[in-house]
């Protein structure tokens, strides 16, 4: 079963970001992208890498981030 942890600061997305967790992002309430990794970020977008060829950029402000673990 998978834990879930909110990523709201830099030092969140950046530690997700290194250890290569599986992330979860939300938008109104809806699940809009599960299971890619964060490969970028800055103020106001992450980018979100689903696979080799699925690449997502969400809007910092207008999105929930969310640390997907494994119990």
């Amino acid at each position: 079963m998978a834990q879930n942890r909110r990523l709201e600061t830099d030092e969140d997305f950046k530690e997700a970001m290194e250890r290569q967790v599986h992330v979860r992002v939300f938008q109104h309430d809806y699940i809009i992208n599960s299971g890619g990794i964060i490969s970028k970020f800055d103020d106001t977008i992450i980018s979100i890498q689903g696979s080799v060829s699925e690449l997502a950029y969400h809007r910092r402000d207008q999105c929930e981030f969310f640390e997907m673990k494994k119990r």
